[in-house]
């Protein structure tokens, strides 16, 4: 029983240290919203991958990296409306 209950803390803490690691009430918004952000945060921390992501796009890199950078803001569109 204690180390179910040891597991347990230690999820959660890993869940209040990151937040992309999700819980039981993270909505599929949320998530992918989570997965898209970490994706462009990579790609643009990454320049040999951002370099060659520039080169498939026939953009600069400076471009491509500014064009992720904005998109990080709402990756996934507008979220949805909430219902009472």
């Amino acid at each position: 029983m204690a180390d179910k209950l040891r597991a347990q803390q230690q999820l959660e803490q890993l869940q209040v240290r990151y937040v992309g690691t999700g819980h039981a009430d993270t909505t599929r918004f949320e998530w992918s919203s989570n997965i898209q952000r970490d994706s462009y945060a990579s790609y643009v921390g990454h320049p040999p991958l951002l370099s060659y992501m520039a080169i498939g796009m026939g953009e600069s890199r400076e471009k491509v990296r500014s064009a992720m950078i904005e998109k990080m803001i709402q990756p996934v569109g507008k979220p949805p409306e909430v219902q009472d």
